[in-house]
């Protein structure tokens, strides 16, 4: 049989990183490649009091259909969280998505059309490109520096359907806008009409002290917010969220139902069971602490054994460190060597949506143990020393 596929199916490629992760599986590699969360930090024994708290008192409710916004008690809570960080949302605005991935995926739908402009930070998470990519747009990459994206790069985005940004601990590079650098985005971006699609999956993993506000907060309806329970609890739930201004939130809903009708609503009544009576209060810090010992071993290990040329800083939270390597090295070219040495990370080249970029590489430090994370840095250290 022959098969004709859309034209759309063209712009569906395999996940640089999982692909990488492949290579991960092999005996005796220190993977420094995936963005996981670490299994360490799952609630296990949260979850299996709430899931027997669910089935002992709603089990027809749990285990049944369910409505396509999401369970009503969770999307207040959000909203309420969303609240106090001075986000003015309701309960009504609040759409629960199969993981912040799917929200991605229906403002794709709802917002795209082929040949219409999409501008992104430069690099960005490749799965918001990868989410974004089958409804063919023309990505616009927005000139940065260090700090994040230029207010005065917007302009050349003018007429894009939106400008999507990570403000908080982006991955690839770990970077957080200041709050002087969001207001300046925000301004710009209402001064030319630009929505903007606002993606947080890591902003309660700060290490030192919380980031400002969120974009949403001073763009009111001129942007979309996305958020996820998987960093914060377990990626194997798939729940994550968008807030969406009242004019747009009928049809991300009507995307929503024709995607997958609902998020499964037993995976919500187990989650709101968790986080009710603010369990996530307690366990978040948990998970810093945690995460910025591993930073810190990083940022040392980095400091022993990297060679000279190399650039990068250490995130004040997050999952990521961004290194650029001496210009004439590629990091995907060095992948092979690295793996032979007994460690794996991503090359940054995928999270540019024009390419290019072969320098660079992205190192994960929060699944690795401390002193797996010297062997697996001292390893890289002597392939580029050696490259």
């Amino acid at each position: 049989m022959n098969w004709q596929l859309a034209r759309r199916a063209d712009r569906l490629n395999p996940s640089t990183i999982r692909e990488i992760l492949k290579l991960t599986e092999q005996t005796g590699i220190v993977s420094l490649a995936g963005g996981l969360p670490s299994a360490d930090t799952f609630p296990v024994a949260a979850m299996q009091e709430a899931t027997a708290r669910v089935l002992r008192d709603t089990p027809r409710e749990a285990l049944q259909y369910a409505a396509s916004e999401g369970y009503p008690p969770l999307r207040e809570w959000v909203a309420a969280e969303m609240r106090a960080q001075g986000l003015q949302a309701d309960a009504a605005q609040v759409l629960i998505t199969t993981g912040s991935q799917q929200g991605l995926d229906l403002v794709g739908k709802v917002l795209i059309d082929p040949g219409s402009t999409v501008a992104v930070e430069s690099p960005t998470y490749l799965g918001a490109l990868q989410a974004f990519a089958p409804y063919e747009p023309e990505f616009l990459a927005v000139e940065g520096d260090d700090q994040g994206p230029l207010p005065q790069a917007l302009e050349a985005a003018r007429g894009a359907r939106f400008v999507y940004l990570l403000p908080n601990f982006q991955n690839p590079t770990g970077r957080c806008l200041s709050a002087a650098r969001r207001l300046a985005l925000v301004q710009r971006a209402r001064d030319i009409g630009l929505p903007i699609v606002e993606d947080n999956p890591y902003g309660d993993l700060w290490f030192d002290a919380p980031p400002p506000p969120p974009l949403s907060a001073a763009a009111g309806d001129g942007a979309v917010y996305l958020g996820s329970f998987s960093k914060v609890l377990a990626p194997g739930l798939r729940l994550g969220y968008v807030i969406a201004p009242k004019a747009l939130y009928a049809k991300l809903l009507q995307a929503k139902q024709s995607a997958d009708l609902h998020t499964p609503g037993f995976n919500q009544r187990i989650v709101y069971e968790v986080i009710k009576n603010g369990f996530l209060r307690e366990h978040v810090p948990t998970i810093r602490a945690r995460y910025k010992t591993h930073r810190d071993a990083m940022r040392d290990a980095l400091q022993r054994h990297l060679p000279a040329g190399c650039r990068w800083a250490a995130p004040s939270g997050g999952m990521f460190f961004w290194v650029e390597l001496p210009t004439r090295l590629d990091a995907t070219a060095l992948l092979p060597r690295a793996v032979a040495a007994g460690m794996a990370y991503v090359p940054g080249a995928p999270f540019f949506p024009q390419g290019g970029h072969a320098n660079t590489l992205r190192l994960s430090f929060v699944t690795v143990a401390p002193a797996l994370i010297e062997q697996g840095v001292a390893a890289l250290g002597r392939v580029l020393a050696d490259s």
